[in-house]
């Protein structure tokens, strides 16, 4: 969340920074600065009044014993109108913090002044790319039917015990899950990440702090008897582990790793782009979190796409990485990097991780902060997250990409987390 602090002093900046996401902003700004000294005019005629009582209080004593009693008496009925007013203006002050408070919620985060503003996904920037295409023959096969034709991915069986969207993984299907978890999480771990194990529910302030609420509302799973939601991602609840902390510059970076299942609604999703894994609603994803001081937020970033990069190597997929424009940028990201892995069967990229600083957006929304050193005063942190990786997009790049007549190769880094090297039937 932005401040008012911020917005007051930077009204054109923002304004412009905000037209990179193709967000109008001009009447929602002028709506809370107009709201915002709203607030502060309130605030300073409450702040006269109180001064004012406490002088008649501490009058009201003298006058009594100097035997001014009209007088006493006067100021007394005075002080009741006064605390009437007081009353009432506390009541206004509360009003406009609400209205500010639901302005400023709806006002995406700044993206980074570097980001090109674009149209879509199409005007996203290519950083760079590796590793082969595969040329696979007319005989090739999508994900969805290899995963029927080895048995080991059901997803009528999924239907069936669920609905739509949510896999049965079976046999070795099982098996190179578990492989591609464990093989994220030990080189999370080797990475300097400390390996966290979060709930898979949250409340309303936990995803309101990393800025699924109000923004993702319909995309979230709901528990309604609880007031809980199921997390989308373990971003949120891994990040609200620090939600009203303060920590010491000496204790930054903090960063954590976790694996969870991830549910998204992802409601209005169709035909022939969503088919198999490539659109679910619960699939499982290893995460990469960290809390930086502002000035090594950006190093950190282009560390965390490093060791994003370094993992699809690992598991020889094709990737590129691409910057995301501003009009493809998520609410709360200043900036993101987009990973996207070939699928040979399906001739199409597809999105596999996004790496992105939130800079002190989360941050503000969370209360979470930190003492500097050298001044010690408490000033916002900046969040960063990554998916370090999300599975289903792996997994069908993986069996599209090594499938061979009769079986599928199992790329050698993951051999010692599958025990064995190649799927059969």
């Amino acid at each position: 969340m932005l401040s008012i602090k911020y917005i007051q002093e930077n009204k054109k900046e923002v304004m412009a920074r905000l037209q990179i996401k193709n967000f109008e902003a001009e009447a929602i700004i002028k709506e809370a600065i107009a709201t915002d000294n709203n607030r502060r005019a309130t605030q300073q005629k409450l702040d006269t009044c109180q001064s004012e009582l406490n002088s008649l209080s501490k009058e009201i004593g003298n006058l009594f014993k100097s035997g001014k009693v009209q007088e006493a008496n006067s100021a007394k009925q005075k002080t009741t109108e006064l605390k009437e007013e007081i009353k009432n203006l506390t009541q206004e002050l509360s009003e406009y913090e609400k209205q500010l408070h639901n302005i400023l919620i709806r006002i995406p985060n700044l993206p980074n002044p570097w980001i090109n503003s674009g149209k879509g996904a199409e005007d996203n920037v290519l950083i760079r790319s590796g590793g082969n295409i595969p040329c696979l023959d007319d005989k090739s096969l999508p994900h969805w039917e290899l995963a029927k034709k080895y048995d080991i991915i059901d997803f009528e069986l999924g239907t069936k015990i669920t609905g739509s969207g949510f896999p049965v993984y079976k046999g070795q299907g099982a098996k190179l899950e578990r492989g591609l978890i464990n093989f994220f999480l030990d080189e999370a771990i080797k990475a300097g990440y400390k390996e966290v194990i979060p709930p898979l529910m949250v409340n309303e302030d936990s995803a309101f702090g990393t800025g699924q609420l109000p923004d993702k509302d319909e995309q979230m799973y709901f528990v309604g008897s609880d007031n809980f939601y199921l997390i989308p991602t373990s971003e949120v609840p891994v990040t609200n582990i620090y939600r009203d902390t303060i920590l010491n510059a000496s204790e930054l970076p903090v960063k954590n790793t976790s694996y969870t299942p991830c549910f998204r609604r992802e409601a209005g999703s169709y035909g022939k782009d969503v088919r198999g894994l490539n659109r679910i609603h619960q699939f499982d994803k290893v995460e990469i979190v960290r809390i930086e001081l502002p000035e090594n937020s950006y190093s950190a970033l282009e560390e965390m796409v490093v060791h994003v990069e370094n993992l699809v190597k690992k598991l020889e997929l094709p990737y590129r990485i691409m910057r995301l424009c501003g009009a493809d940028m998520s609410f709360t990201s200043a900036m993101t990097y987009d990973f996207e892995v070939f699928s040979a069967a399906e001739k199409k990229w597809l999105e596999v991780s996004s790496v992105s600083n939130f800079e002190s957006f989360q941050a503000n929304r969370l209360k979470l902060r930190y003492r500097d050193e050298n001044d010690k005063k408490i000033k916002l942190a900046h969040t960063l997250n990554g998916s370090a990786l999300a599975l289903p997009r792996i997994v069908a790049a993986l069996l599209e990409n090594n499938q061979t007549a009769d079986c599928i190769i199992i790329p050698a880094a993951l051999r010692s987390q599958t025990g064995f090297d190649k799927i059969i039937c």
